[in-house]
């Protein structure tokens, strides 16, 4: 009897710590999960606040109504600014993040199959210079690209500031490196034999980098193409620099315009601008999510 007593016991014990643990996980994980998304509910609820001042905000406004998506897109006749200007910065934002991930992509898959495939003189030198460098903030460079890029612009005015092309090869300047490795380490971690079998039927180096290992970088292509492009989509400090004009503003640029003012801050129309300029990373982080996490997954397991 004693026995049956002493499992009885044990066995809720052990229930009870079970129940108990699980209790815990869940209310730690519905913390996080307020913790995350309550500054995605402060922004949306600002953007239909039409008091349009962050003094009084509240998680539900009153009054909400959709004034401040009006004067973003200018049906305000008296805010008619966001409808001059908001779509032309959120077309070259898009346009500025599409060529330079296109482009950190093309050379950062050829660079890193010459470091990873090719042996050449200065290359453990040089992959270690790549990796020194990154260790630097971006920060401590910013006067350096500045003066690049207007000396620059003075031999070729194409490229010099306020023009989308000088930003695009400064944002591929500063994703080769990180990218360079990682797409170097997926590589590695591809069979050597398959390079071999291509140059036994008479390959070149380019068909067997281009008709046998790219296919097989697709994961990694896709997790550095949206990095790269989410990376310069909400870029705004080098953008900020190097671009004059107001048309030409990115949208990160042009957003900070509504809350420049010292007396005229439209807190409102600044968070119903960067909602709708969420919507691109959003609906790609969906329609990739799941090659994004086989990306992140299959180089590790295969190392």
């Amino acid at each position: 009897m004693s026995s049956q007593t002493a499992n009885t016991r044990l066995f809720g014990s052990q229930a009870f710590q079970k129940r108990f643990s699980v209790a815990i996980r869940l209310i730690i994980a519905l913390f996080l999960i307020l913790f995350s998304i309550f500054p995605v509910l402060w922004i949306i609820s600002a953007s239909l606040d039409p008091a349009n001042s962050l003094a009084t905000q509240k998680i539900i406004p009153d009054n909400a109504n959709f004034m401040n998506y009006n004067r973003l897109f200018g049906k305000d006749p008296n805010f008619a600014f966001g409808e001059l200007f908001y779509w032309r910065w959120w077309f070259n934002s898009i346009k500025i993040a599409s060529i330079s991930t296109v482009l950190t992509l093309s050379l950062t898959t050829m660079a890193a199959y010459a470091f990873s495939r090719l042996r050449f003189a200065g290359r453990v030198t040089m992959l270690k210079a790549i990796l020194l460098i990154q260790v630097f903030p971006n920060l401590l460079a910013l006067v350096a690209i500045f003066l690049i890029i207007f000396q620059t612009g003075e031999i070729i005015p194409a490229l010099g500031l306020n023009t989308h092309a000088g930003l695009i090869l400064v944002y591929m300047g500063g994703a080769m490196g990180i990218n360079i490795w990682l797409m170097k380490g997926f590589l590695d971690t591809i069979p050597r034999d398959i390079d071999e079998s291509g140059m036994v039927d008479g390959a070149s180096n380019w068909q067997i980098f281009s008709r046998l290992l790219l296919p097989l970088l697709r994961p990694i292509l896709i997790v550095i193409g949206i990095l790269s492009f989410i990376g310069t989509y909400g870029d705004f400090v080098l953008a900020r620099i190097l671009l004059r004009k107001v048309e030409d503003y990115t949208l990160m640029v042009g957003l900070q315009l509504f809350t420049a003012g010292q007396f005229d801050r439209k807190w409102g129309v600044f968070a119903a601008g960067a909602l709708i300029g969420a919507l691109p990373i959003m609906i790609i982080y969906i329609a990739l999510q799941d090659q994004i996490a086989g990306g992140l997954t299959t180089g590790a397991v295969k190392g």
